[in-house]
């Protein structure tokens, strides 16, 4: 498999996270709060992910391994808690931005944890994708933002943790099945989910009938796929470039919200959407450019 195909890999496990705040929002709107939608997407997204191994041909993992790789899910866990505790104190929009910061938050890992200076491709690439963001997320057309340093220090958190589930996706036990990777990355994410969010919804036959379909579609597209994707591609490509290759969420949440939810979405918006997507084609065009044939080996053994 080639390089871009794994980079591929990778952007449509970022379109995948660019799905599910349309069907959050669905799941709102039908009376659910955020602990029964957050519990229902890695409950469901957990069960799936173990019905997927038992199809799969996988070899034992060591006790060791297992733990990692259960360690390795809480930030992707993490993350959703962080992000919907910055929606309680600052806009959505401010919300989207801070969280969009793994970008360049991805590439900070990279740098520190394995060496690897980003090159200036690449430091212009996170710039543009910085810039589409914002005005993807319409923060220029909002008349009433508020920003409070609790809902800016959660924001960043949420950036943190994402950008390190990132990271981990492509550096613990790389040579795992991604699918049995997959399974034990979402039961350490479902665990710490239900230590902050007690799972009541299960035990409420009613509740967990009118959540199952939200958190059915959440669970696919939110915890079955995204760490199977990246499983797959970011051991390939890098967390510095997978992080790039992820920004694809915002432009997917932006489409959906258009197509699904029949919502405004103005020609600035559209137009960080044009800016994200070119600046990951370009990212993308550049590290194949710099990868010759000779340095092939060793990038795929990272």
């Amino acid at each position: 498999m080639k390089l871009w195909h794994y980079a591929l890999i990778v952007f449509l496990g970022g379109c995948c996270y660019g799905i599910l705040s349309t069907f959050v929002k669905l799941a709102y709107n039908a009376g659910f709060s955020t602990p029964e939608v957050t519990g229902a997407q890695y409950f469901f997204g957990a069960v799936l992910s173990w019905i997927f191994v038992i199809f799969v041909k996988k070899r034992s993992l060591t006790l060791k391994q297992i733990t990692k790789l259960l360690l390795s899910g809480i930030p992707f866990g993490l993350t959703g808690m962080f992000y919907y505790q910055s929606l309680q104190s600052i806009n959505a929009s401010l919300a989207i931005v801070l969280l969009f910061q793994f970008v360049w938050i991805g590439t900070l890992y990279e740098w520190v944890l394995q060496k690897k200076k980003p090159t200036g491709g690449k430091l212009i690439s996170i710039g543009v994708l910085l810039f589409g963001s914002v005005l993807a997320a319409n923060v220029f057309s909002q008349g009433n933002l508020s920003l409070s340093w609790q809902g800016t220090i959660w924001g960043l958190l949420a950036a943190s943790t994402f950008a390190l589930f990132i990271f981990l996706s492509g550096s613990v036990a790389k040579d795992t099945s991604p699918v049995l990777k997959s399974a034990l990355l979402s039961t350490g994410a479902v665990i710490t989910v239900f230590v902050v969010f007690p799972p009541t919804f299960l035990f409420n036959l009613d509740v967990l009938a009118g959540l199952s379909p939200y958190g059915l579609v959440l669970g696919v597209f939110g915890v079955v796929l995204p760490p199977l994707l990246y499983s797959i591609g970011m051991p390939h490509i890098g967390s510095g470039m997978g992080t790039i290759m992820t920004a694809s969420e915002l432009p997917m949440a932006v489409i959906m919200s258009s197509l699904v939810l029949g919502e405004f979405v103005g020609w600035s918006q559209w137009l960080g959407v044009i800016i994200i997507l070119c600046g990951i084609s370009f990212s993308s065009i550049r590290q194949r450019g710099l990868r010759p044939q000779s340095s092939m080996k060793e990038y795929t053994s990272l």
